[in-house]
């Protein structure tokens, strides 16, 4: 596996922590990046990646011809142009979730996409870099719960209101909280239902803990269906702190000969770490710690842009999550203080 060549633009997010820390980790290096301005996630960047210089013009970044990939946590709204040109210029592109805020944005990624013949990839971490998710899908796999037939999924969120940029409070800016968050569980419910398309059957956003914020969704919810299986969606920004993380975040996959629970970041039950998994079928009750399971998204991307194949995710499917999670944001039904 040859490692790649990176560079960042835009780290508004600090998702892109994980992005970049990842891709290190597989022996790739990252020749410089660049940020509009001084992001709250500034102080923490530097302090990580010491050592990688900073530059005054993106555009450096696009023409250096040893760069490959170039990683994107930049304010969502910006996400879609800042893929376009990185794709023009010949880069293959991982970006952080919402990949872009309006389905005319896809529309211009995906024509983007024919055009150059680039990878267009969202590192959906609620699945990409958590372990429990490859020890599900491995047992699903191996036929322990039967048919998937339906998944629920949650993921709840600390607001931490102080450390929040004004964007973070502007709809357009980032997209609403259907077309962010719940993006990471239309990714999971298309995946585990093997489903390749779905109807939003009905969503809705809400306000009901910050009316002082009108341009804040602090609740969603989604119910989708595809021609195998059924999803139920709730995301929010509501974690108490007395949680020990930033959110209970949770997915239940129903199959016809039993389920899987994972308890992703932690389990109020009382176990230490991360990475829960209990598995109920006709054989079994067991909880499974899933914290060693791998994290092959990385490396099949890797391979996928020296192989110019589609291991880590397909592109179709990458399109159809964003599809999803912006048809739902369009069509929602606006509550509490939002209506």
């Amino acid at each position: 596996m040859k490692p790649l060549k990176l560079g960042v633009i835009g780290i508004d997010h600090r998702h892109i922590f994980g992005q970049l820390d990842k891709m290190q980790l597989l022996g790739c290096t990252c020749k410089g990046w660049w940020t509009q301005g001084a992001p709250e996630p500034l102080e923490g960047f530097t302090k990580r990646f010491p050592n990688i210089p900073r530059v005054a013009n993106r555009q450096e970044l696009l023409d250096d011809p040893e760069i490959d990939m170039i990683l994107i946590a930049d304010v969502p709204v910006r996400r879609a142009d800042r893929a376009i040109d990185a794709m023009r210029a010949g880069k293959d592109v991982m970006t952080d979730k919402p990949g872009c805020t309006t389905l005319d944005q896809l529309a211009a990624i995906k024509a983007c996409v024919s055009e150059t013949n680039r990878i267009w990839s969202i590192d959906f971490s609620e699945r990409f870099e958590v372990p429990a998710v490859t020890r599900a899908g491995d047992l699903i796999a191996e036929g322990r719960i039967g048919q998937v037939v339906q998944t629920v999924g949650l993921g709840p969120h600390r607001l931490n209101r102080p450390t929040r940029p004004d964007w973070f409070f502007d709809e357009a800016s980032y997209g609403g909280i259907l077309g962010d968050i719940a993006s990471h569980q239309v990714d999971q419910f298309l995946f585990f239902t093997g489903s390749t398309d779905a109807e939003i059957v009905t969503s809705s956003v809400g306000n009901f803990a910050n009316p002082q914020d009108p341009g804040l969704q602090d609740f969603g919810e989604i119910l989708l269906r595809s021609d195998t299986a059924q999803g139920y969606i709730r995301v929010d920004w509501y974690t108490p702190d007395g949680l020990p993380t930033w959110g209970d975040g949770r997915l239940t996959i129903l199959g016809t000969e039993g389920y899987i629970e994972l308890r992703k970041y932690v389990d109020v039950a009382g176990r230490d770490g991360t990475d829960h998994l209990f598995l109920v079928n006709g054989d079994t009750c067991e909880h499974i710690d899933a914290s060693d399971a791998p994290l092959p998204y990385f490396e099949r991307l890797i391979s996928d842009v020296n192989n110019r194949t589609e291991t880590a995710m397909k592109q179709t499917h990458c399109f159809k999550v964003t599809e999803l999670a912006l048809t739902a944001q369009v069509q929602a039904t606006r509550l509490g203080a939002l209506r």
